[in-house]
């Protein structure tokens, strides 16, 4: 079985807000869409760096949830999302952040969800402890409006309060 161990944080404002940046080991552009994001199960076509994926995520608790996810054709990943996929797409630059022994995925945001930058940590567990970089914020694990499928319905730039 697939398994996500996911924590989600904010980033710090101010001073070395974009030092990650420097830092990131890879840059991808992903385009991303949801074919599906019904009864606590979501699936989701992306398109990045030449590749395509389907992957297929549970409903979870906080940071665990189920998650398979395949490599498919890059010709059927552009088809899906032209014709399958609900609108608007996720676009986005994921920087992949290398720190203390972890990869951080840093999701700055583009189009109807431009100004949001989301960073992710995988986990081996639920309570594995890590050192939080300085240009980390705040956590928003959990926090459903920070959910790529969330953010197709109810995009950035709509919301009424921003952090």
């Amino acid at each position: 079985m697939g398994r996500e161990i996911e924590r989600k944080f904010l980033l710090r404002d101010g001073i070395g807000s974009f030092v990650w940046k420097n830092l990131a080991e890879r840059v991808l552009y992903c385009r991303q869409g949801y074919l599906s994001s019904a009864g606590g199960c979501v699936v989701r076509v992306r398109v990045a760096g030449g590749r395509a994926f389907l992957a297929v995520k549970g409903a979870g608790s906080g940071m665990v949830r189920d998650e398979y996810e395949y490599e498919i054709p890059l010709s059927d990943g552009e088809a899906m999302l032209e014709t399958l996929a609900e609108r608007p797409f996720i676009e986005k630059k994921r920087y992949f952040v290398p720190s203390d022994g972890l990869t951080w995925e840093i999701d700055e945001f583009m189009a109807e969800n431009a100004g949001l930058v989301v960073a992710e940590v995988e986990l081996a567990s639920a309570d594995q402890t890590f050192s939080r970089p300085f240009w980390i914020g705040e956590e928003v694990t959990g926090d459903a409006r920070y959910y790529n499928a969330v953010l197709v319905r109810h995009p950035y730039a709509r919301w009424a309060e921003r952090p």
